[in-house]
Parts: C-alpha cells; structure tokens; sequence
C-alpha cells in the first residue's frame, strides 16, 4: 500500500471525530508545554546567574584560610609574606588583600552591620566595582593610614537616606571615618551583598583588628594561562606552608585557591541540573498524555474493527494496518507537541518579562536544541503509547473483525 495512501487514510480517521482528536492531543500540549517552560525558564535563569558572574573578570581567583569554611580549624594560614610572594609571580599581574572588619555603622541615628573590607585600591578593579561619586581608596590612604571609607550603594542608601553621603563622618565600631566615594549598584539582587559591602584601607583594618602578620582573604587577577597561574599559585603557598600535597588534593591543603571561572562553571553544572530535574517532573505529565493517548487509540481500534477487517479482506497487509494506526497516534501527539512548544514557549516569555521587573534583567532563553527535543519527545510519545494498539489492530484477524458487532 502507497504510504500517500496510508497517510490519507489515517487522516481521515482522526477528523472523523474532531472533538475526541483536540481533547485527546490536551494532554500531550500541557506535558510538551510543560516541558518546555521548565526548561527554558532553567535556561534562562542559568544565563541570568552566569551573566551576573561574568560581570566580575574571568582571570580572577581568591584565596583564603580553609578556616573560613570549616568551623573549629586556624583561619590564619595566609600571611603577608605569602602574599609578598604570590605578587612576584610571573603568572599574577594584581593582589588585593582583605582583611575583614566586624562592627555596626552609623550614622546620626541610622545603623547598619555590613560587611567590611580592609583593601587595597586593587580591589575595585578585581571586583569589577564602578566609582559613582567621589573616588576610591588610593595608595597614600593606605600608606598614612586614613580613616577613610569608600560605601556600596546599598550601605550609602541605607545610612544616608536622603543626604549625600560624600565627606560625611561615619563611625564603625569606635573609630570614625570620612566618606569618600560611593559606588555604582550592580542592579541586580543576586548581587545585593557587593553592593552592601563599606571599603576601608587595609592598613587601617590591621590596626582595628589586630592582624598585622595574616590576611583573611586575597583577591588576585592572573595574567596569561589561568590552568599555569593555578599552578603556580598552588605550587607556592604548598611550598611556603611546607605541604607535600603532589597528589593535588585539596583535603591536605591549609586554604581554598579558586578561580571565578571555576566557580561559574560549578555555577552552571547546578543549574543545568535544577533544569533537568524540573523537566523529568514536567515530563510526568508528558507521560499521562501518552497513556490517554493509548486508552484513545484502544477505543479506536474496537469502534473501526469492522473497517480493519474490511481493508484486510481487500488486500491491507499486517503492517498497512499497523502503520496507519501508529501515523495516527504519532499525528496526535506531534500535533500536540507543536502546540505546546508553543505554548510553553509564550508562557515562559511572559514570566521572563515579569522576573525582569524584579530583577532589573532577566533573560528569555529558548534554544533550538529544546525545541527539537520536545518534538523528539512529543513522536517518541506518540510511538511508545501507539504501538500496543496499533498491533492489536495489525493482529485482528480479517473474519473475526468482518463479524464483529
């Protein structure tokens, strides 16, 4: 039998009731649908992080203590020789040492308790962080120890509500400091702890704290090959810590030696994961369209028993029969599928739309691969669930359906 003759014929038994065919194809809408709108909201909202990251350069890495994540254990393990050392590094071109600062801010009768960061001036380039007005720390606050603070946008709005902040007097902890520069806001909730952070000179924050031999944590740009500046950065502190670690296992060192790229990547591998979790959950759905597809096709099969039986007697061969009903089936669910990609995809452009009032920006992502894999799924459906009643209509004996009531 001609396949132009096939396809006809199962055409004709689709609209021969229309109503029954729509219904039947809603279930496989809502799985494609979903489908598709977890995973491009998964994508989206991947793009949306990673362009968050991405904001701070690919060539940094950051340093600190293992103390710092494991509770009980010495968080003074980086020294400033160790951070002598790593400047002088072929593969490093800046390193700005950290020291944190723990007290509350205020100002008149405002108070707030951010983060505090004792720095150098190359902080703000690391950190990818924009001057709004005034200025940032420079070498002469840190060499004559100036009692100065440089305020993220969210600190500078919540101490200074409706003034300007530039050459007021804030106090942290007991020592007061002059405000010399506010900074631009990342714009982005993700990011709303950089923008809480207050910026004082690292000279000053060692006279604070105490820590004059040891940093907390060190921002460092690399230069050239980021694997070799890994390298060597990992090399050195082993060697000056007096760690034989050749095997590189990170459980034998005393601190934590990471790039922002690794962090992005490690970022992306969660995400993708959360994607594909949220579309096997959507794909259940997907699953309930197939089997009322089935149940559909089964009914089908006994109301046409006598028109298998009919076709068979005139000359249909087995496979005819089980072609027709499995087009039948698969037009169902791609049918379906096409509707529901589109759909889902509408859907998930609305709530994009609606997640950037919030976040300032966020991403609508719907590539072609997503596309063609809810197609894929949508005819694989069609096949799975088509198959049983379409051999069951293949097997029906010609006599036997002739006579059927």
């Amino acid at each position: 039998m001609l396949t132009r003759d096939l396809v006809r014929t199962a055409m004709n038994g689709l609209t021969r009731n229309i109503s029954r065919s729509v219904l039947t194809t809603l279930g496989i809408m809502i799985g494609v649908g979903s489908v598709v709108l977890m995973i491009s909201m998964g994508a989206s909202f991947q793009k949306y992080i990673l362009d968050q990251v991405s904001s701070f350069s690919g060539g940094i890495f950051e340093i600190h203590a293992k103390g710092l994540q494991e509770f009980g254990k010495e968080t003074q393990s980086i020294s400033t020789d160790d951070l002598d050392a790593l400047s002088r590094l072929s593969t490093v071109e800046s390193v700005a040492p950290v020291i944190f600062v723990a007290g509350k801010v205020r100002y008149g009768t405002e108070e707030i308790t951010p983060s505090i960061f004792g720095s150098t001036k190359e902080i703000f380039s690391n950190f990818s962080l924009t001057v709004e007005h005034g200025r940032a720390l420079t070498d002469g606050d840190i060499k004559g120890g100036q009692d100065v603070a440089v305020l993220g946008s969210k600190s500078a709005e919540d101490l200074f509500p409706s003034e300007d902040p530039l050459g007021k007097r804030i106090t942290i902890g007991t020592r007061k400091f002059t405000v010399v520069g506010t900074l631009k806001s990342f714009g982005s909730p993700l990011m709303g702890s950089m923008d809480s952070l207050i910026y004082v000179p690292i000279s000053v924050a060692k006279a604070m704290t105490g820590k004059v031999r040891y940093v907390d944590y060190i921002s460092l740009q690399a230069k050239g090959d980021l694997s070799l500046a890994e390298a060597d950065i990992k090399s050195l502190l082993r060697q000056r810590h007096r760690i034989d670690n050749p095997e590189d296992d990170p459980k034998k060192d005393d601190f934590i030696a990471r790039s922002f790229a690794q962090a992005t990547g490690v970022i992306s591998t969660v995400t993708l994961s959360i994607t594909i979790f949220l579309g096997l959950i959507a794909g259940i759905s997907l699953v309930v369209g197939g089997i009322g597809i089935m149940n559909i096709m089964l009914v089908s099969v006994t109301e046409r028993t006598k028109e298998i039986g009919l076709r068979k007697a005139v000359g249909a061969k087995r496979r005819d029969i089980l072609i027709q009903f499995l087009i039948e089936a698969v037009s169902l669910t791609l049918l379906g599928g096409l509707i529901g990609i589109a759909g889902g995809g509408v859907f998930g452009f609305i709530l994009a739309r609606l997640a950037a009032k919030f976040l300032g920006s966020f991403p609508f992502s719907l590539t072609p691969g997503s596309i063609l894999l809810s197609i894929g799924m949508a005819v694989g459906t069609g096949l799975v669930f088509g198959i049983y009643p379409a051999l069951r209509a293949a097997k029906l004996h010609p006599i036997e359906a002739l006579r059927a009531d």
